[in-house]
């Protein structure tokens, strides 16, 4: 903690230590700032980056469950602009499947994916 200073000072301290002078917190009055290793801090952040890419758990759907049919379809960015298209071919699925199987699940939508669920006869 060095107090508050003048960017002058500020950069002509960094500089004599070897280090470089860091913005933490722009929008603060005076605004924020650590001496230290750009390099280092950029290794630190790509490091906890990853380490909490590893913690992730990856979900696995299983489509086919039993004699019952999953019937998924994915929205993708500008896609759920546009989901009377998803409707249709539901629709179109369940027509083609009626005499094979029944809809125990009507198209639902969940975040980004329209469901239905098919059931034989």
């Amino acid at each position: 903690m060095a107090g508050v200073m003048t960017t002058r000072d500020a950069l002509a301290r960094a500089y004599s230590v070897g280090l470089d002078l860091l913005e933490i917190s722009p929008t603060a009055e005076p605004p924020v700032v650590k001496i230290l290793d750009y390099g280092k801090f950029k290794y630190e952040q790509q490091k906890k980056k990853n380490e909490a890419r590893k913690k992730q758990k990856v979900i696995e759907i299983k489509e086919v469950q039993g004699d019952k049919v999953k019937v998924s379809l994915r929205f993708k960015g500008r896609e759920m602009a546009h989901q009377e298209l998803g409707i249709k071919m539901l629709e179109r699925i369940r027509i083609e499947m009626e005499e094979k199987a029944k809809v125990e699940q009507m198209p639902k939508l969940e975040n980004r994916q329209m469901i239905m669920v098919l059931a034989p006869r």
